[in-house]
């Protein structure tokens, strides 16, 4: 099954602090096999496997956890030892309290806070971050999906919020978070039910290892929530196109999850999509994936995908993505694929980052869509 693919105003957003040093960031999409030409237009979206190599190119380019966003540098390794030092809490909430101290300990660091307030906790950033929202963003990604990996389970967030005004692709932020989502608001932070602070680490140093291997990237692209009806009928419909490219009817999906076709179309209504806009996303981030990671020849991809003709594929390509099946992968194949360290692996020898996350009882989503 395809990856979701992730939207080019993160792929803008994840660069910009390479551009403040002055870095040329052309090469850098090159080895990432990321086209140049896709950050002109809004509609572009790009492969999990695609960011997650130029995450590492950012990070080779910048020698900084945080790829140059912050207001000071965090060193290769921090993360990683952060985790240790919170590995061995008697719980959850132990662990949380003592990597936000970890990391107040930096100058110029996150100003990282753990909130209880009656029936819910709140995971926040308070300082602005250089006012790059997208940092202060992924923190909050990264910090949710480790709590839950260190419990072993996911934990459901209420809702989460924004210290910035909606962006262009704000419809994207409720599949990325799994809640409800506001902007405009003090600071960037997510609330959840406080019991989960009482949950017991389960996992040991040799499985810190073996997630480090893969941070952040692992912790980012986690995002199967699951906890939505558009989630349920996007992975049906992503079942189906790997055996078929019919997919099946909105009827057929809603006898599928008990419920009746207007029902279902009321339910994707009120998560602000439609049975049409998720045929449509499921094709799109298989077209792309297609294009980048393998060598099917496009009528053959048209087909696979359910497109009678040729022409309705390249229409739809366009519309989706801004450009033609033909143009992306001739700029994707110009470009050459690097290998290199993960940012968050270890302080000294570093492992090669994931090309993408798996799912497992803290699966969640990256900043995509």
């Amino acid at each position: 099954m395809a990856r979701r693919t992730i939207t080019v105003h993160h792929v803008r957003a994840v660069l910009r602090g390479a551009e403040r040093r002055g870095v040329d960031t052309v090469p850098l999409l090159r080895g990432a096999e990321i086209p140049p030409l896709l950050l002109g237009d809004d509609r572009a979206r790009v492969t999990a496997p695609q960011f997650a190599r130029l995450f590492r190119e950012l990070y080779r380019a910048t020698q900084d956890e945080f790829l140059g966003l912050g207001s000071a540098v965090s060193r290769p390794g921090t993360f990683a030892m952060m985790c240790q030092a919170s590995l061995g809490c008697r719980d959850l909430g132990a662990a949380v309290e003592r990597g936000v101290t970890f990391y107040g300990l930096f100058p110029g660091g996150p100003d990282l806070v753990l909130e209880r307030h009656g029936d819910e906790a709140v995971f926040g950033v308070r300082n602005d971050l250089e006012q790059d929202y997208f940092l202060a963003e992924c923190l909050v990604i990264i910090w949710h999906r480790l709590c839950s990996w260190l419990i072993g389970r996911r934990i459901p967030l209420r809702w989460a919020e924004f210290g910035h005004p909606p962006p262009p692709h704000k419809d994207e932020y409720e599949l990325l978070f799994g809640c409800a989502v506001r902007f405009g608001a003090e600071r960037t932070g997510a609330g959840f039910d406080p019991h989960w602070l009482d949950a017991p680490l389960i996992r040991d140093e040799e499985a810190l290892d073996e997630m480090l291997r893969g941070a952040p990237f692992e912790l980012l692209t986690r995002r199967e929530y699951g906890t939505t009806v558009a989630e349920q009928v996007r992975r049906a419909l992503a079942r189906a196109l790997r055996s078929s490219p019919r997919l099946p009817s909105l009827g057929e999906i809603a006898a599928r999850l008990a419920v009746s076709p207007a029902t279902l179309r009321r339910r994707l209504a009120q998560e602000s999509t439609s049975y049409q806009q998720l045929k449509d996303a499921v094709r799109r981030d298989a077209a792309i994936a297609g294009l980048v990671e393998g060598r099917e020849p496009i009528a053959g991809l048209a087909a696979r995908l359910g497109f009678s003709e040729d022409t309705a594929f390249h229409r739809a390509f366009r519309r989706w993505t801004g450009t033609t099946p033909g143009a992306y992968r001739t700029e994707t194949e110009l470009t050459e694929r690097p290998c290199g360290p993960s940012p968050y692996g270890s302080s000294s020898s570093p492992a090669a980052a994931s090309d993408g996350g798996t799912s497992d009882g803290a699966s969640g989503t990256a900043p995509g869509g």
